[in-house]
């Protein structure tokens, strides 16, 4: 196949066409269209028609992106299988497994189809006093507590990417959240959306804790009212040591 093949208002058996070459080939599928979404799993969800754009990557990560926000408004995660169905209009449908959770697509009105055969095998090389702060604690977890194993670093989750997962002594999921500045209300926000999902998931046993140097008096309080914890970390001034490394989660 060429490295690139479009179609601007296709048919539905160019869809077709184009969705099956951009699974069987494992290229970066693309689409613009006007689209229903349904979802059915933990949860079920409607969306109504809109303009969006769909990506579906090799790896199965299924994301619906509207015109606005940096988040997509319905995704399905790396490992879930996707395939097209020619109803009575084309539906995508991308199924996850464990738990079962399928997302499907309703293509009202395709503008455009790209099938891209992107090679990329480089991996991000963070740098930065945030990255710095994970590695130190990778290499040193007991500054947050002792007992505590981090597990994963930048782990996507339901509403976003958690800086590091990781287990307590006794069993329970820690979520961290760091910042290299003084943490304000906005952290305390994203770190109790981020124990919110993992609830949901794994019920009760997770703990949010906000790593910083310092916070501000409002995000202190609302810390305390939401359960959330803080640890005092001052941001290394330069690392030259490898990563942690990572772990499965259970």
């Amino acid at each position: 196949m060429p490295k690139v093949e479009v179609k601007i208002n296709p048919s539905p058996e160019e869809i077709k066409r184009l969705v099956d070459l951009a699974f069987s080939s494992e290229a970066l599928l693309t689409i613009f269209a006007r689209c229903r979404v349904h979802y059915d799993g933990r949860a079920k969800s409607e969306l109504g028609p809109g303009d969006r754009v769909i990506l579906v990557k090799p790896d199965g990560s299924f994301l619906i992106h509207q015109n606005k926000k940096r988040e997509p408004v319905n995704w399905q995660p790396p490992g879930s299988r996707a395939h097209l169905e020619l109803r009575d209009k084309p539906v995508l449908v991308s199924v996850r497994r464990k738990p079962r959770e399928t997302l499907e697509v309703e293509l009202e009105e395709v503008y455009m189809v790209s099938v891209f055969g992107a090679e990329d095998y480089e991996e991000l090389s963070l740098t930065g006093s945030e990255a710095e702060m994970a590695e130190l604690i990778f290499r040193n977890p007991e500054i947050i507590e002792p007992g505590f194993r981090p597990l994963f670093r930048e782990k996507q989750i339901k509403h976003g990417i958690v800086d590091i997962l990781g287990q307590d002594g006794e069993g329970n999921i820690v979520v961290l959240e760091l910042k290299r500045r003084k943490a304000e209300l906005h952290a305390v926000s994203q770190l109790k959306r981020y124990v919110e999902a993992l609830r949901e998931e794994y019920g009760e046993g997770v703990r949010g804790i906000l790593v910083a140097p310092a916070l501000t008096s409002g995000a202190e309080r609302l810390l305390r009212d939401e359960g959330l914890e803080f640890r005092k970390v001052e941001p290394p001034k330069r690392s030259n040591r490898r990563r942690g490394r990572q772990a499965t989660l259970f």
